[in-house]
């Protein structure tokens, strides 16, 4: 044990109370100092500061694998292992000496308590647990007690996702650590990541990362407890054990307190707590960590320092000597004690240690420390390779060091081999710091350094990518500062806020980006709205100002601005005005709300009075009276389009003056549906089946047909009415458009419905059927369809014009399932567009066919197929009224009614009595065709 005339105080006290700080001053006013810390980061924020105030030329850095010495070196910065001794120096500082305590390191501070001194001042700083046994150890120590500058609260338990910025939350595993992390970056924006294995490089770009406010949280390993000054209200921790090299153990409270201390610098109060899995502190466990009551230490580690180099087993017997002293306790072998045992095995290694020089250089070369943490005899499998050309050169080879670095010298890679290629370049860069160890130090030193850097800046960049989104981070960061964002929005929709990517803006609603989740996602489009207000104005006006051509409809009742919807088409108190609710984001205001919702409001008024004018016209006009006027009020109410059999007695009660006035509307009075033919056409049937579903009620609108085509196939599982608000009338398998429906209607008015008919070229021609499809139909009507073949007639060769000659060509053409057709009311051609009755007449002979065999073709007999009366006509719509008027066709006002000049054709009847006056047969009634045959077949 060393003593003098020097002056040795110990300053103790919790944390936070100035002791690294007083250290420094104190060193400062002497003219050499030496002040040893407890790890490399601590030593190059400690450098730092010094040279700050005096200037790098005065000021050394020894560590580890670090080595700044100037050649005017008066203040020498080190940690506890590096520190030079027999200097002389005025004075000299042991920062953390409650480490002396500690399994793995403790012996070597309990070292330098014992025999490092400075010449005119020495100091130990740490915890006020380490009085007693540095009273008994140093009898001339003077003590100083310092107060905590701030208060220390616990809080107890909060979740990650709770935890206040400014927090700082500890783990004891990398895996940990990471974890953590993690989950902060998707809930908080990111944090930093300090370790002790990180180098001084990273941990610096990490820490700036917090300090400077781009993120509000930091994950570290303990080793912020030793000294490392950072601006924490918070310390958490997610474990309340660690491993120490050998096993499992619960911390002690005062090393919580060591950790716990970091939260409230200065004279700011902090708090901590526990997260995660880590259970809530025992009550005294938590009170004396605030009081900073702790069970004084006793003993101390120690280990030998007068070794013995006359033989490997008499350095390893000197390294294991127990103490003399009940305050010291005989360290567990630390790793360089290991190592120097398995090379005492190694036979080589034996040969080359045979004199006290090659033994001091073997115990050198086994204080390597094991950077690469991969297993015992890896690490002493390279330390005996180290040791052969040191003994064998005097040195390592250039060759040697080059191939090593340059197989590390590589930043490609995750977060996991980065951080292993940092921990083999630091075994190197340890090397490169041993005096004589290479040839060229400097070159060396520099070398594996600017590879340390490379390395370093790489792992911070992964680190930063991996637990950091800036995005997020930068737009809380300027929200808590109530700075304004800026905004832009591309012609794509993108969303940049302070030039990064949010999201984007689809009409008036913002959707953030779709990777973003959790709080940050939540945090993400708070910021965005906020930045984005300015934008939600501009694009309203320009909005409320655009034609109606860059809006328009959709088939579900969608708004739609060009490619975005910004609202949808409720139910209105009418069917024909529907109401407007628009999609905009709250953050927009109500002001952009209202103005998007009159443009909206503006344009479904117009595009109603433009397409549905006729009725419109119909509902306002007041000279309309009586039955007239409840019937307009009827087709209002069926947007145009009214089967005949629901209002059968309407229409039967209205008189000629009634029925003229309404045509003057373009009312079309047809046998099956009484309809507007301008509200066939495609515009007006797409928005009619929108506003017949939202006076519906339905969860989902059914399609409109494509335009122009005569008949389609029924809708399976459509809803009741579908097909009446369509423009068409199902039937069979098909449904057939309702003004071509009526068309065929007249045709069929002048057949024999009783006695049977064919079906006429003109009549497959309007409806664009094979004659298998027009069957269907027909069944579909209410028509028997008999079929049948015979021997077709062969026509004798006649000379024939050329208009007559193409007749009969045209009607040698088997029609198509579907026609198209561009006006919705245009007559049909001709029958020079017909088919046969007959399918066989489509088809030529063939050319081999037998003379003698004769050609058949097949033909159906269409009869009306009611049983119940046979002067019944075809049957009702579903829900037509009872009681249909029979006989002869009659007009409203009983008048006959029939084809133009006379009576209807058909067979001839007789009676034995004379004829009754009969009923005159409505021409407007649907069943007007069939009962005329039935009449005339009688």
């Amino acid at each position: 044990m060393v003593s003098g005339s020097s002056r040795v105080v110990a300053v103790l006290g919790p944390t936070n109370t100035g002791k690294t700080h007083y250290a420094i001053e104190r060193m400062l006013g002497y003219r050499t100092g030496v002040i040893g810390l407890p790890l490399r980061l601590l030593a190059r924020e400690v450098y730092d500061k010094i040279v700050a105030i005096r200037g790098p030329s005065v000021v050394a850095l020894v560590t580890g694998e670090e080595r700044i010495v100037p050649p005017r070196t008066q203040y020498w910065v080190c940690t506890v292992e590096a520190m030079p001794e027999g200097m002389g120096a005025d004075f000299v500082a042991i920062d953390e000496i409650q480490l002396c305590a500690d399994p793995e390191r403790g012996h070597v501070f309990t070292d330098r308590l014992l025999r490092s001194r400075g010449t005119n001042e020495t100091l130990f700083l740490g915890s006020d647990t380490m009085r007693g046994p540095i009273a008994a150890l140093v009898p001339e120590v003077q003590f100083v007690r310092r107060e905590r500058m701030s208060q220390l609260v616990y809080s107890g338990s909060k979740k990650i996702s709770r935890m206040p910025a400014r927090s700082a939350i500890v783990g004891f595993s990398v895996d940990n650590v990471y974890a953590i992390a993690e989950l902060l970056r998707r809930q908080k924006g990111g944090a930093a990541v300090v370790m002790g294995a990180l180098s001084p490089r990273t941990r610096n770009a990490q820490v700036d990362l917090y300090q400077n406010g781009e993120v509000d949280y930091l994950v570290a390993t303990d080793a912020i407890g030793m000294g490392l000054n950072l601006d924490v209200n918070h310390v958490a921790f997610s474990s309340l054990t660690k491993f120490d090299g050998r096993r499992m153990r619960p911390l002690a409270p005062n090393e919580l307190a060591q950790i716990a201390g970091r939260a409230g610098r200065g004279m700011s109060d902090g708090t901590f707590g526990v997260t995660g899995e880590a259970l809530p502190l025992d009550e005294g466990v938590a009170q004396a960590i605030m009081d900073s009551r702790f069970t004084p230490m006793k003993k101390l580690n120690w280990r030998n320092a007068a070794l013995r180099f006359g033989s490997i087993d008499a350095l390893i017997t000197s390294l294991e000597v127990s103490p003399n002293d009940e305050h010291l306790i005989k360290a567990r072998p630390a790793d360089d004690l290991n190592a120097l045992k398995s090379l005492s095995q190694v036979t080589e290694v034996v040969a080359r240690a045979s004199d006290p020089q090659s033994i001091r250089l073997l115990w050198d070369v086994c204080r390597i420390p094991d950077f690469r943490g991969i297993s015992h005899a890896e690490h002493a499998s390279l330390l005996e390779v180290i040791y052969g050309h040191l003994h064998e050169r005097g040195s390592i080879p250039d060759d040697f060091m080059a191939r090593q670095i340059r197989r590390i010298d590589q930043t490609q890679g995750d977060i996991d081999t980065l951080s292993k290629r940092l921990a083999y370049i630091r075994t190197w860069t340890y090397v490169a710091q041993r005096n004589g160890w290479v040839r060229d130090e400097s070159h060396w030193r520099d070398e594996t350094r600017t590879v340390e850097d490379r390395l370093s800046d790489a792992l911070h960049d992964r680190l930063t990518q991996r637990f950091v989104d800036r995005r997020t981070s930068v737009l809380l960061r300027r929200l808590k500062q109530k700075e304004a964002l800026l905004a832009e929005v591309n012609d794509k929709g993108e969303v940049t806020v302070e030039g990064e990517f949010v999201g984007r803006l689809e009409g008036f609603r913002f959707t953030p980006d779709k990777s973003a989740q959790g709080t940050e996602a939540k945090a993400l489009k708070s910021a965005s709205l906020q930045a984005l207000a300015p934008q939600f104005h501009l694009r309203a006006d320009r909005f409320y100002n655009a034609p109606d051509t860059e809006i328009d409809f959709t088939d579900q009742g969608g708004l739609m601005w060009g490619e975005y919807a910004v609202g949808k088409l409720v139910a209105g108190a009418e069917p024909l005005k529907p109401m407007v609710e628009v999609f905009v984001d709250e953050a927009a205001g109500p002001d952009v709300e209202q103005k998007v919702q009159r443009r909206l409001q503006h344009f479904i008024d117009r595009k109603v009075a433009a397409l549905f004018e006729p009725l419109l016209n119909l509902s306002r006009d007041e000279e309309l009276t009586g039955l007239a006027k409840g019937f307009a009020f009827r087709m209002v109410e069926a947007l145009g389009v009214l089967p005949r059999g629901q209002v059968a007695q309407e229409v039967k009660d209205l008189d000629q003056d009634a029925r003229g006035a309404l045509r003057k509307h373009g009312i079309r009075f047809g046998q099956f549906t009484i309809f507007m033919p301008l509200l066939l056409k495609p515009a007006p049937t797409r928005l009619r089946l929108v506003l017949w579903g939202l006076s519906s009620g339905l969860q989902e609108f059914p399609e409109a047909p494509p335009p122009g085509l005569v008949t389609v196939p029924v809708a399976k599982d459509a809803p009741q009415g579908y097909d009446t608000m369509c423009g068409y009338r199902d039937a069979g398998e098909r449904s057939i458009r309702i003004d071509m429906l009526e068309r065929l209607a007249d045709m069929l008015r002048a057949e024999d419905s009783r006695g049977g008919f064919e079906a006429k070229p003109d009549m497959l021609s309007i409806t664009g059927m094979t004659l298998e499809q027009f069957a269907d139909l027909m069944q579909g009507l209410g028509y028997k369809a008999e079929r049948g073949e015979r021997e077709k007639l062969k026509q004798a060769p006649v000379e024939t014009s050329a208009t007559e000659s193409s007749d009969q060509a045209s009607a040698q053409e088997t029609p198509t399932a579907e026609v198209a057709t561009d006006e919705v009311a245009a007559p049909a051609e001709a029958s020079d567009e017909a088919t046969t009755s007959t399918e066989a007449a489509a088809e030529a002979p063939a050319p081999d066919a037998a003379p003698d065999e004769p050609e058949v073709e097949v033909f159906y007999t269409f009869t009306w197929g009611r049983q119940r009366q046979q002067n019944r006509g075809p049957r009702r719509e579903q829900g037509q009224g009872k009681g249909k008027p029979r006989g002869k066709p009659q007009d409203g006002r009983g008048k006959p009614h029939g084809k133009k000049g006379g009576k209807p054709q058909g067979a001839k009847t007789f009676s034995s009595r004379p004829p009754k006056k009969e009923k005159a047969i409505d021409p407007d009634n649907p069943f007007a065709a069939a009962l005329m045959g039935l009449k005339d077949g009688n």
